[in-house]
């Protein structure tokens, strides 16, 4: 469910779009469960009535109203959606920050790619999670650095399997899918640390392919950038390292 607004440039027109969809959907099932109620009552049989009331094959404006007002909500649902949609996905000018981010099992890579605020490509790689029955340490998990009030695009990319990057406080969920990129595009509004994960089953350890989204100021993102490139994470991890589990499994 929708929670906090202004995250990302997108959330609130999300929000909105989802919080209205309720509120029209509620305002249809009051209604038609107002009419039923109001059917059973009034065309109840009363006491002493014998047969049945007088059957009719059609009724041509109720027939019309039927079809009518459901074509009208269904278009009017269609049109604000694709919409909202064309305006979250809209991609026409380029971004300020470029970042690939890549699924694997199950663990995630970050490439960070030289751009308008990026001055070199440097990456960051997540180590494979593994089940071993203690907490989570929230701090070892991969963490996405975002600049605050920069246009970002996120460039999703699988190296084995389907995945779903999710980070619920952004109110948008993509797939990861092998061979195909798909993108995200927000510019973050609010700084804080965001809990992310992936959405979709994809394999033994799945529930502990987290990970974590730091929206922070510009200073703190480059300081963050020197840190990489000084650790020696230039360059990127690119498509290199991805892998096919069927092909292997026949290796």
């Amino acid at each position: 469910m929708p929670t906090e607004r202004g995250t990302t440039s997108n959330t609130d027109r999300i929000m909105d779009l989802w919080v209205n969809s309720w509120i029209a959907a509620l305002a249809v099932g009051i209604i038609t469960w107002g009419l039923l109620v109001w059917c059973i009552i009034a065309y109840r049989r009363r006491k002493g009535t014998t047969g049945f009331p007088k059957q009719l094959s059609y009724n041509l404006p109720l027939e019309v109203f039927y079809l009518t007002i459901p074509l009208f909500m269904v278009l009017v649902f269609f049109y604000f959606t694709d919409q909202d949609q064309r305006a979250i996905d809209d991609r026409s000018q380029a971004a300020d920050v470029t970042i690939d981010v890549r699924g694997k099992q199950w663990a995630w890579d970050f490439n960070y790619v030289k751009g308008p605020v990026i001055a070199q490509d440097v990456h960051e790689a997540g180590v494979q999670a593994h089940l071993t029955g203690n907490a989570i340490d929230l701090n070892q998990l991969p963490t996405l650095y975002l600049p605050v009030n920069k246009s970002v695009d996120l460039e999703l990319n699988s190296r084995d399997v389907i995945h779903s990057f999710w980070v619920p406080a952004f109110l948008q969920k993509r797939d990861v899918i092998p061979g195909k990129t798909n993108y995200i595009r927000l510019t973050p509004t609010k700084e804080g640390t965001y809990d992310g994960k992936c959405a979709e089953l994809c394999g033994e350890y799945h529930s502990e392919m987290l990970f974590r989204v730091k929206v922070v100021s510009e200073a703190e993102f480059q300081a963050h950038m020197d840190q990489l490139r000084q650790s020696g994470n230039t360059g990127l991890l690119d498509s290199k390292y991805d892998r096919n589990p069927n092909l292997n499994a026949k290796n």
